[in-house]
């Protein structure tokens, strides 16, 4: 017998069965055929170990498998480390709001929010938020929208205009910290009082992710021995340069991913990557 993993859930299938032929013998109904992270339009056979998802498109699944199938794209073996991790993010603007989203549809275990503002216009044109949210605080808006998205994930937020008094214990239990303030004396303020007390936990700020230009000029710079600065560190907003959703998503996605790569692969994930720079 072979040891798969069928919809997440631990399963024996007979020697020599093939994709097509557990789809048969299982959910004869399933038009989409997941092995081991990718769709699948060709029968394939099965080996130790894989890890295959049945889904019925258009069909709403049980609520014991809608998890499954949720992540049912990823890299096998991811999920269970994300499960398990906490990540905080300071500020839900258009950096936060987004990473915390991408954190939320790969199914991050718990997220750790805080922001003290509203949603205003302005906002909408870069920020997760909706024109019906106006008004509403940043915090109490995003956990709704997170609720939609994946509501398998614990959102602990707190509307508080954080302070090096108060920043602990809010984010004492984190695995990785993400900075997404706008002012540069916020972004220094919570770097210096989260590094000065969890100096070994990955620290994702952000710098310069302004206007329209070559989302190319946009990388990581590690500043430190885990503190990490996504950005071109030049390009900050002001009258004729402001901030606009492709170039800082690009950038909030960059942080979110990073987050993802040091809770999956730990210190590997920057020790040599050629695209994170030293400075």
């Amino acid at each position: 017998m072979l040891k798969i993993k069928l919809n997440e859930h631990a399963f024996e299938a007979e020697e020599g069965v093939t994709l097509f032929g557990l789809r048969d013998l299982c959910r004869p109904g399933a038009d989409v055929l997941i092995l081991n992270g990718a769709a699948m339009n060709e029968d394939a056979p099965l080996a130790e170990g894989d890890e295959v998802c049945l889904i019925e498109r258009g069909t709403m699944p049980p609520p014991e498998e809608l998890e499954a199938l949720m992540v049912a794209r990823h890299t096998p073996g991811v999920h269970a480390k994300l499960k398990a991790a906490t990540v905080g993010i300071a500020g839900l603007g258009g950096l936060g709001s987004s990473a915390a989203v991408a954190l939320a549809r790969v199914g991050i275990g718990r997220l750790i929010i805080a922001d003290f503002d509203v949603v205003e216009p302005s906002n909408l044109n870069r920020q997760q938020y909706f024109v019906d949210q106006i008004g509403q605080l940043k915090t109490e808006a995003l956990v709704s929208n997170l609720r939609k998205i994946n509501p398998y994930v614990t959102v602990e937020a707190h509307t508080v205009k954080l302070t090096p008094e108060n920043l602990f214990p809010l984010f004492g239990t984190v695995d990785v910290m993400i900075e997404a303030f706008d002012r540069a004396d916020q972004k220094a303020m919570l770097l210096q009082a989260f590094t000065a007390q969890r100096p070994d936990t990955p620290f994702i700020g952000a710098s310069g992710m302004a206007g329209f230009g070559s989302g190319e000029t946009l990388g990581i710079r590690k500043m430190g021995n885990e503190v990490y600065i996504v950005g071109d560190l030049e390009t900050g907003a002001r009258p004729g340069c402001g901030l606009m959703a492709p170039r800082v998503g690009i950038a909030a996605h960059m942080q979110a991913n990073l987050a993802l790569r040091r809770i999956v692969e730990g210190g590997s994930a920057a020790g040599d990557d050629p695209r994170i720079s030293n400075r």
